[in-house]
């Protein structure tokens, strides 16, 4: 990489030099001069959670199949190389060519969780592009925002040209190839981003303007550009199994957080918990082909040598042919001592004999995630599982040779009340107990069970959006309470942050106005919010005083049934009245089926009749 000679020096200073560098096994490298279109790949976290993320991999390979068009990855620096370059006058650059951001085409920043939005910031601040979508011109980059987060972009709206709403291979690929037209005729912003618009799934902020009342509340969200869309609907990849998967990806010099082959199964989930935004916004479900992911497996093994085969998705045990996939996997590759795993099991889906195949190769603990302690709050979250259930699933994972649980749990959820939490400690004593009612000789090793608690975040396109979050203070009173109640022998309790959550309520509910705080918070030394070591709610609340913003108003207030959210014109496909629906059933304490048994009618009963027809044809 064109670094200065300083810089080289300065660079064996950083904790991690090896995050900079690039030159990685499977890296793409092109020849410059037949490139049309530079496109940064951006991920607003450190190296090693962006390498891990699986939109990011995708994308990679997705953009890099096209002629004429390279993606160069780019993650936030750690705070230490931060510094380095600010002191050196060095750019924040490309891992591939070495390019300062300022000179791409395209930056594309994934947007995974709001706890990463100073990250943004300081990516175009250190890449030398101006911060403000309004202050940059015809030369320079094009910044485009993907991933959960655009879901409710706005509070980051003015930092970004254009959103990708929804899944990105098939828009990425069409945004490509309309700037390489433009480029060609004489590149001007405002044509291609007027042309942009008219793409399905692509939302460009500036042509939209918030109305506000009296009160604060938004009125309506104006359309100010002729042509543009009322309402921006959310991309859908259709024919997910004929979509591309990842084959060869590059293979880290350092430790990733998840460090081994990932493969996505499926897309959406059926369940339909009601705090769960992936859930809802993902939707609808489609599955790959058991032997579509068999062939990835062979290809992404084969280019990386890994030792892991994860199968992802929002609920593996829910994929149609988990058994068959998962036997015919462990068969394949356990004489290479691959093991496979599922992360993202539910309880109800969990069987003894899809344990004992998983266990084959490496014994791992299980992880679970019950999330609430009583059957009264589970029916309340529409999480359809019982404490027999529960008792009945560790004992066959306890059989098969299982002895570290990991469960995770919320607090904070509507209509919650102190016997839900005593209900957490009481299903961890029942689970300890069901441990050691196993035979001596089917135990193995001793019992240890992780308990984790997150804080609840009303989000967008769920049936909770409508809610309050409990306050910072609340929160901390319901963690001590239940850290009292988990003092239990061979029990670790961990537990999120409150601080943290309630500036992700913020953000997650905001609007347009909170930009101004954001920058201001930026400047004053805000960066890797997410990682606690560096999060200061106090810098934010100073922020927002000085921008003359109540945060409780967007993260502890109700909202009325029919108030007009800051993300009104952006559609996630799923039926406001459906979701109003399913947050009355939720204050009935009624369940509702998982969406594959039986049609709810939330808006995409077209799409998901087209997904059922391609996975079983």
């Amino acid at each position: 990489m064109p670094f200065n000679a300083d810089f080289e020096q300065s660079l064996m200073k950083v904790e991690k030099p090896a995050r900079y560098v690039g030159g990685e096994l499977n890296s793409v490298m092109k020849d410059p001069g037949e490139v049309e279109v530079n496109f940064a790949l951006g991920f607003a976290d450190t190296y090693e959670v962006g390498m891990s993320h699986l939109g990011i991999n995708i994308l990679y390979e997705v953009i890099n199949a096209l002629p004429g068009v390279w993606a160069q990855r780019v993650f936030c620096p750690w705070t230490d190389m931060i510094s380095v370059l600010r002191e050196s006058g060095e750019p924040l650059r490309s891992l591939e060519g070495g390019m300062p951001l300022c000179d791409f085409d395209i930056v594309g920043i994934n947007l995974s969780y709001e706890m990463c939005y100073s990250n943004v910031l300081a990516m175009l601040d250190l890449g030398r592009l101006p911060m403000l979508a309004r202050d940059r011109g015809d030369g320079d980059p094009v910044v485009i925002g993907g991933g959960a987060c655009t879901v409710n972009p706005e509070p980051v709206a003015d930092f970004f040209d254009l959103f990708v709403l929804g899944e990105g291979e098939e828009v990425t690929r069409e945004l490509c190839l309309l700037f390489a037209r433009h480029k060609k005729e004489g590149f001007s912003r405002a044509a291609f981003l007027r042309e942009a618009a008219k793409l399905e799934g692509v939302y460009v902020p500036s042509f939209y303007e918030p109305v506000y009342n009296t009160d604060g509340t938004i009125r309506e969200v104006a359309v100010r550009q002729e042509g543009a869309p009322p309402v921006v609907k959310k991309r859908i990849v259709e024919n997910f199994d004929a979509e591309q998967t990842i084959k060869k990806p590059v293979l880290p010099y350092i430790n990733t957080v998840h460090d081994r082959c990932t493969l996505e199964i499926m897309r959406g989930c059926p369940r339909g918990c009601r705090f769960c935004q992936a859930g809802f916004a993902m939707r609808p479900v489609r599955e790959r082909r058991a032997d579509t992911v068999r062939a990835a497996a062979r290809s992404v093994i084969a280019a990386t040598g890994y030792d892991e085969i994860s199968l992802s998705s929002l609920s593996s045990g829910d994929y149609s042919q988990v058994d068959e996939l998962v036997g015919g996997l462990v068969r394949e590759f356990s004489d290479q001592r691959v093991s496979v795993s599922l992360p993202s099991l539910r309880i109800d889906s969990f069987e003894k004999d899809l344990a004992a195949e998983l266990q084959r190769v490496r014994k791992t603990g299980l992880t679970f995630a019950p999330e609430a302690g009583s059957q009264r709050l589970r029916d309340v979250i529409n999480k359809n599982i019982s404490q027999d259930e529960i008792i009945a699933t560790v004992v066959r994972a306890f059989e098969s040779g299982v002895s570290s649980v990991k469960l995770y749990f919320m607090i904070g959820l509507p209509t919650e009340t102190m016997e839900d939490l005593d209900g957490i400690a009481d299903m961890v004593k029942s689970i300890r107990e069901a441990f050691y009612s196993v035979p001596k000789e089917k135990r193995r090793g001793f019992l240890n069970i992780t308990v984790s608690a997150s804080c609840f975040v009303p989000k967008a396109c769920t049936p909770f959006m409508w809610e309050a979050q409990d306050t910072v203070e609340t929160l901390g009173q319901k963690q001590q309470y239940l850290r009292g109640k988990l003092k239990i022998k061979g029990v670790k309790f961990n537990y999120h942050d409150a601080a943290t959550s309630f500036l992700e309520a913020v953000l997650a509910r905001g609007d347009r106005r909170l930009a101004p705080a954001l920058l201001m918070a930026y400047r004053n030394g805000a960066v890797m919010d997410a990682w606690y070591e560096f999060f200061s709610l106090e810098r934010y609340m100073e922020a927002f005083r000085a921008c003359g913003i109540d945060p409780a108003f967007y993260a502890n207030r109700e909202r009325a049934a029919g108030e007009v959210m800051p993300f009104e014109h952006l559609d996630c496909r799923i039926g406001k009245a459906f979701l109003r629906r399913e947050r009355d059933r939720a204050y009935e304490g009624v369940t509702t089926q998982e969406c594959r048994k039986q049609c709810h009618a939330c808006g995409l009963q077209d799409i998901c009749g087209l997904a059922k027809k391609q996975v079983n044809r």
